[in-house]
């Protein structure tokens, strides 16, 4: 089981206020409303560094031989063409 720790945080009225307003429509006790708020926030924090760190990635490698894999590419667009057919001839054809 986790260890449980006690963190000391002063609110400003308007956020206290609100939080505990929260806490009686929920019907859940105010610290459970913030546990709850600052686990979605840090969750929601990680995700945007991991998107971050990946799009830096992608920029320090654009237009090198990490950038894309030439087999991978050249069966993405085989397989486009492949669609692009099948598409094309199972449409019927208009009457003018």
């Amino acid at each position: 089981m986790a260890t449980t720790r006690n963190f000391h945080l002063p609110l400003p009225d308007p956020l206290y206020r609100r939080l505990r307003e929260a806490a009686e429509r929920t019907k859940q006790p105010a610290t459970t409303l913030a546990r709850y708020a600052i686990d979605s926030w840090l969750r929601q924090h990680r995700k945007a560094r991991l998107r971050e760190a990946i799009a830096e990635y992608a920029v320090s490698v654009a237009g090198t031989t990490d950038d894309l894999d030439t087999d991978l590419e050249q069966a993405s667009l085989d397989h486009l063409s492949e669609n692009r057919k099948r598409t094309k001839n199972a449409r019927p054809k208009r009457k003018r």
